[in-house]
């Protein structure tokens, strides 16, 4: 079985496709498609979340099944990338409260790689962890919508998709993503 057959089969198990109609194959593969561009950003941006990896990979599958639902209900397709993010921010939250509730005295890492850079002399590698460690306290210290903004900017989310994404204006976007960015500047001349 092929690749794209079987992530086609993760996501359309009942779907034969000898008895599709044009209509089905052509949003299957419309949603396979975005399925492709989008899952790795979906994928850090829910790890945003403190979300396990095996969580964010079944939030992903549930936000493309849900968008072939939409999509095969004949619902609008106008601003695809920032529902899917909208519908994943939402199951997001909804997961990291399920996971906080649950494990009310334990807190779960962020995953976050950390390679140091064999290049790197003692000294430098401590300057330069000394900096990591202000920017992700300046980061952490944000408020929580700042730090939703940056982490789909940083997705390559447009102003106008983030504004759709977290159900505020485009104007609260833009100062938020300013406000956050001169803390963070702020920050790092420390």
């Amino acid at each position: 079985m092929s690749q794209e057959r079987a992530d086609r089969a993760l996501f359309f198990p009942l779907a034969d496709p000898a008895e599709t109609t044009p209509l089905v194959s052509a949003t299957e593969a419309e949603v396979v498609g975005l399925f492709e561009e989008l899952r790795d950003s979906l994928f850090r941006y829910l790890l945003s979340f403190r979300l396990l990896p095996h969580d964010c990979e079944d939030l992903i599958q549930e936000v493309f099944l849900a968008l072939f639902t939409h999509l095969q209900r004949g619902r609008s397709r106008a601003h695809l990338r920032a529902w899917v993010f909208r519908v994943a921010h939402n199951q997001g939250l909804k997961r990291h409260y399920q996971n906080r509730r649950r494990q009310q005295n334990q807190v779960d890492s962020t995953h976050l790689d950390e390679h140091a850079d064999s290049a790197l002399n003692v000294e430098e590698q401590m300057v330069l962890n000394e900096r990591q460690s202000r920017l992700l306290s300046a980061f952490e210290a944000l408020p929580e919508q700042d730090r939703y903004c940056l982490r789909l900017r940083a997705e390559g989310l447009t102003y106008r998709e983030i504004a759709e994404v977290l159900g505020v204006s485009l104007g609260s976007v833009a100062q938020y993503l300013s406000r956050s960015l001169a803390r963070l500047a702020r920050a790092d001349r420390r």
